[in-house]
């Protein structure tokens, strides 16, 4: 029989692609979890790692034994919330990542009913990409992210979808609508090269015709408008997610950007209670 605590050790393996990530993750030592993967393959009759060096990678056998992986730990979340959904009543934590805006605009809400409801949010500050591993690695519950970082892997409810907006420095002229191309000679302020909305702020200005003349970076909204307030250059940003400082925001003329963000969870932990009743709150706020 195959042990199903070490088809969580390769699933960790599948997910960060080292030996050592995937200790870290799982809170064991590299040693530990090479003995589970070798015992995995004992117990499988199969090769299922291809090992070159001290990197490894998935055989046929071990991407096939993921997806069942898979499958099984969505079974035993659904097990865990039909056993928890016979106790009486609904109290308890449930822990939530989330982005800045999205904690000021939906969560804070949310947990202000659910605390009247004996259900309490541990909440984390976490950047999409960040609060998706956090979901994967057992650490959250529920991760409120763009929909574009999730896989099939996830189970998703749509909470809302935002515009992104031009932000430009205070002074401008005009109140309407910004046509991008206008913009085709300034200097700009974005996201760090690998953050996806940086894509959308790339493919944005190409298809205005133009590439930005990138000449400041960062991942924090709150910096990226105050470089603008300050005379920095101009920016993409998503709507909620800048405020309070003097830049100047405008929308997009024709079809601005969108970003749209959803509650995740791990399959088959929406059954759950606490969760369920967590999801219910988030989606109203």
């Amino acid at each position: 029989m195959i042990d199903p605590r070490r088809l969580r050790v390769l699933r960790a393996l599948a997910d960060h692609g080292t030996v050592t990530a995937a200790a870290a993750a799982l809170h064991l030592t590299p040693s530990a979890v090479s003995q589970q993967l070798a015992a995995l393959e004992s117990e499988a009759g199969h090769p299922l790692l291809l090992r070159k060096g001290r990197r490894v990678s998935l055989t046929p056998a071990g991407s096939l034994l993921v997806a069942h992986a898979h499958a099984v730990a969505a079974e035993l979340e659904r097990a865990q919330a039909t056993l928890d959904g016979l106790a009486t009543g609904v109290a308890g934590r449930v822990a939530v990542a989330a982005f800045a805006s999205a904690i000021t605009q939906v969560v804070a809400p949310a947990l202000a009913a659910l605390k009247e409801r004996s259900i309490e949010l541990s909440v984390r500050d976490a950047e999409g990409h960040e609060s998706v591993r956090l979901l994967l690695d057992g650490e959250i519950d529920v991760a409120i992210t763009e929909e574009h970082r999730t896989t099939e892997r996830f189970t998703r409810f749509p909470l809302y979808t935002e515009p992104f907006d031009v932000v430009l420095p205070p002074g401008r002229s005009g109140s309407g609508p910004v046509d991008l191309a206008s913009l085709a000679d300034e200097d700009w302020v974005v996201t760090l090269p690998g953050n996806p909305l940086r894509d959308v702020v790339e493919m944005a200005c190409a298809q205005a015709g133009f590439t930005p003349r990138i000449r400041h970076t960062s991942d924090d909204f709150r910096a990226i408008e105050a470089l603008v307030a300050a005379g920095a250059g101009v920016a993409l940003a998503p709507r909620n997610a800048v405020g309070g400082v003097k830049a100047v925001r405008r929308a997009v003329a024709g079809v601005a950007p969108l970003r749209r963000v959803v509650a995740a969870v791990r399959p088959g932990s929406e059954d759950h209670p606490l969760i369920r009743a967590v999801l219910d709150e988030l989606r109203p706020a």
